[in-house]
């Protein structure tokens, strides 16, 4: 009896490693670019982009999640469900407050069987303006008297 018990779960064990999830296809959207290049931006300059795309698909696509590479990459989502010929935007935030050249990524997932989509942004960030301090105060002399 136990060397049944250890078969059947031996059996079923190997048997359930071999089932598999149908393959993932990509997601029917076409965008204008996966790639914003910003070149070279000011220090603290306005760091949004936005990604804009159409659903070719035949029928509504759900963006379930869009996940920056690190947190100085924030992208939004300005709508979820994209019906069939509509067109939606992603926008993106990097931080512009990171002095030097840059390359992050957006990874895009979507709810059914559709594999995940890779946006990128580059560019560089000039070097933070010096910093102007107030001119000093001139302590020669007597303070003005008032009359």
């Amino acid at each position: 009896m136990r060397i049944l018990s250890f078969t059947l779960a031996f059996y079923f064990s190997v048997l359930g490693s071999f089932a598999q999830d149908s393959p993932k296809v990509d997601a029917p959207i076409t965008f204008e670019s996966k790639v914003i290049d910003y070149g070279t931006i000011n220090y603290n300059s306005n760091g949004e982009r936005k990604f804009i795309f159409t659903n070719n698909g035949k029928e509504a696509i759900e963006i379930e999640r869009a996940k920056g590479s690190c947190g100085c990459t924030v992208p939004t989502i300005a709508k979820k469900i994209i019906e069939p010929g509509e067109t939606g935007e992603i926008s993106v935030k990097y931080d512009t407050k990171r002095v030097g050249p840059f390359t992050k990524n957006v990874t895009l997932t979507f709810k059914g069987n559709y594999k995940a989509t890779f946006l990128t942004i580059k560019g560089n960030v000039g070097k933070k303006p010096a910093e102007t301090l107030a001119p000093e105060k001139d302590k020669k002399g007597a303070p003005l008297e008032k009359n």
